[in-house]
């Protein structure tokens, strides 16, 4: 996890949250934005990284500091860097992004936590929603930008089933 420029602590995140500075309705900069994968190829060899180039959000912030969020992702827009990888993640193996075309995180709540704010909300892959919370480190620009810059991880253990034949570890 990266620190974005400007980075905040919990309590001046937690100091605008409260005091409505944040509240509004945000669209995210996909042009700013980057939402990337990072894992191991079969037998943890070799790191597998990527970026997805297709994607949106938008959040709502209370006047009273409640915060809900969504962020879709295009599955078919994963980018490795190489096509027969790509092509196999975007198979039925994988994400199966002709029959579910978007992953999908719908935050349901942000808080201050340690130096930066705890995330929790609902993660959708291949029509299987799990609960997902994450921590973030947060910043809020000069000209009101708001960043949030996180790493989630899947799970080390236990791969979950999500159709017949297939098996990878689910994020939890």
């Amino acid at each position: 996890m990266q620190a974005p420029p400007g980075q905040m602590t919990a309590p001046p995140v937690q100091a605008l949250l409260v005091d409505g500075a944040l509240a509004g309705e945000w669209v995210m900069d996909p042009r700013r934005s980057s939402i990337r994968l990072k894992s191991r190829s079969m037998w943890g060899l070799s790191p597998v990284n990527g970026v997805f180039h297709e994607i949106s959000g938008n959040g709502t912030v209370s006047a009273d500091g409640e915060v809900s969020a969504t962020v879709t992702v295009a599955a078919a827009s994963i980018d490795t860097r190489n096509t027969r990888r790509d092509t196999h993640l975007r198979s039925a193996d994988f994400f199966d992004s002709a029959s579910n075309p978007d992953i999908t995180f719908a935050a349901d709540g942000i808080r201050p936590s340690g130096q930066g704010v705890a995330v929790t909300g609902a993660l959708t892959v291949r029509d299987r929603t799990r609960p997902l919370s994450f921590d973030a480190a947060a910043a809020v620009q000069d000209d009101g930008e708001i960043w949030l810059d996180a790493e989630m991880r899947s799970a080390s253990t236990g791969p979950t089933s999500v159709s017949p034949g297939t098996r990878w570890a689910w994020p939890r």
